[in-house]
């Protein structure tokens, strides 16, 4: 494979495991509450600057996913598999919400709070830790990589969270018109949609983990010499 085809095929892997945790859609009536009381240049430019918050963190735990796995000596396969889990589990939350949602409880905490562009637009509302999960997986995911094909893994990551910034910011600036468009059952069936996919999302990661573990020598040599051990 060539280091373009790899680009893509690195940007496109990311851009479907990080866009619908992110999931600008869901965020709308969020904007829609907790920026109700600002004027409408005023609510564009906090939507622009939790946009720019939301890219810059996801990129942080892009560049910093690998130290911090080495620093906490978490492998691969095991980043993947809690990374799996996280992302099912809030899959699953947005298939089966509670009677007070997540979304519900953020717009809450927000109040008449001014400055909404970090706290909770930026984070909680479009990423959190299913999201910076994904980031770090996908992080030690190219750092397993060699030279060149690492870099290029990189930039293609990096790219599918620009991009997932750019629709984001797109998304929400036109909060007001997709809430009208879609209406509160287009809101339902597209959350429960997007939850379906990260639970799939998640299963993937956890079963990708699990295959790698039981595809290491070491975990067999070490399992026979717990058996062998124990007699």
């Amino acid at each position: 494979m060539t280091w373009l085809g790899l680009y893509f095929s690195s940007l496109a892997a990311a851009l479907l495991a990080i866009l619908p945790i992110v999931n600008p859609f869901g965020a709308v009536p969020l904007v829609m509450s907790a920026s109700g009381h600002l004027p409408e240049q005023e609510r564009l430019r906090q939507i622009r600057r939790a946009c720019v918050y939301t890219f810059f963190l996801m990129s942080g735990f892009l560049v910093a996913g690998g130290l911090i796995m080495n620093f906490f000596g978490i492998s691969l396969p095991g980043m993947r598999i809690a990374g799996g889990l996280i992302v099912a589990f809030l899959g699953f939350q947005m298939l089966f919400p509670n009677p007070i949602s997540d979304k519900e409880a953020m717009t809450k905490a927000a109040g008449e709070k001014y400055d909404i562009a970090f706290t909770p637009l930026a984070m909680p509302g479009l990423s959190g830790p299913g999201t910076f999960a994904v980031v770090m997986s996908l992080s030690s995911q190219a750092a397993a990589k060699k030279g060149w094909l690492s870099i290029v893994d990189f930039v293609g990551v990096l790219t599918a969270i620009l991009i997932t910034a750019l629709l984001s910011w797109f998304v929400l600036r036109g909060a007001e018109r997709v809430n009208r468009l879609l209406g509160s059952t287009g809101m339902i069936a597209l959350t429960r949609l997007t939850g379906f996919l990260m639970v799939c999302i998640g299963v993937q990661f956890f079963i990708n983990g699990i295959t790698m573990v039981f595809d290491d020598p070491r975990f067999w040599n070490g399992l026979a010499e717990a058996m062998r051990a124990g007699r």
